[in-house]
């Protein structure tokens, strides 16, 4: 009864959000800050775990591909594939919704404890939209621009270290990745990306925005936010995955 009690506030939530705002400006420069937030402030994190994820992905493919009857190019497609179709969108949504999650969970949660959100209903504004919907369009905007990039630094990554362990030459390497090349793999991780934004955004700011307690109850919700992302985020996955592909 609880997670249908959670569900039905979630959506209850997007009641109201998308009205005329009172102030353009005013929005327009929360929207800003909150893209600087979640997109900017995580091009550090993304790059390194996507250029590291992709220098593994060749070295452990090099090492299960033992037969010398396959051709080295197939490390090169395998790795492209890998980290655009599930690496760069799965797991860079995974991290930032420790990240970026907790970050939305904790700080609405902090105004909801200490009765920010409070009075500014008291003004007459709508704190939904004001709040809440610049986080969720600044991460549907940025987040796949960040997936995007994880994949350029994750099949770098892949070349890098595929040339500095000897494992494959990055000539042979860079014809790999052009070797039977299906773009609509592209599109199939951006659809994803897109999906994993909005789950990323929307479900932490649901639990920091109901927040009822103190200190201690605004821990709890980033962590459980953070939980219930990630849980979806893999459900979201499969899903997807299994009517797309």
């Amino acid at each position: 009864m609880k997670i249908l009690r959670e569900f039905g506030q979630y959506i209850k939530m997007f009641n109201g959000m998308f009205r005329m705002p009172e102030n353009k400006s005013m929005y327009w420069k929360q929207f800003m800050l909150q893209c600087n937030d979640i997109g900017v402030g995580s091009l550090g994190i993304v790059g390194i775990i996507s250029f590291f994820i992709g220098a593994v992905s060749t070295v452990q493919t090099a090492y299960q591909l033992v037969s010398p009857i396959i051709p080295k190019t197939t490390i090169a497609q395998i790795v492209r594939d890998t980290v655009i179709l599930e690496f760069a969108p799965t797991l860079t949504c995974i991290v930032l919704a420790g990240v970026v999650g907790s970050k939305i969970a904790s700080e609405l949660g902090n105004m909801r404890v200490s009765e920010q959100i409070d009075a500014l209903e008291i003004m007459g504004i709508n704190t939904k939209a004001y709040l809440i919907l610049p986080k969720i369009l600044a991460g549907v905007l940025t987040i796949p621009l960040l997936i995007v990039l994880a994949m350029a630094l994750g099949i770098l990554g892949g070349r890098l270290a595929g040339s500095a362990a000897g494992i494959i030459d990055p000539s042979i390497y860079d014809n790999g990745l052009l070797m039977d090349f299906n773009g609509y793999n592209v599109f199939f991780a951006l659809t994803k990306s897109f999906v994993f934004a909005f789950i990323s955004t929307s479900v932490p700011a649901f639990y920091g925005y109901h927040v009822k307690g103190g200190a201690l109850e605004i821990g709890h919700a980033s962590t459980r936010a953070v939980v219930v992302s990630c849980v979806l985020l893999l459900l979201a996955d499969y899903v997807l995955s299994a009517l797309l592909l």
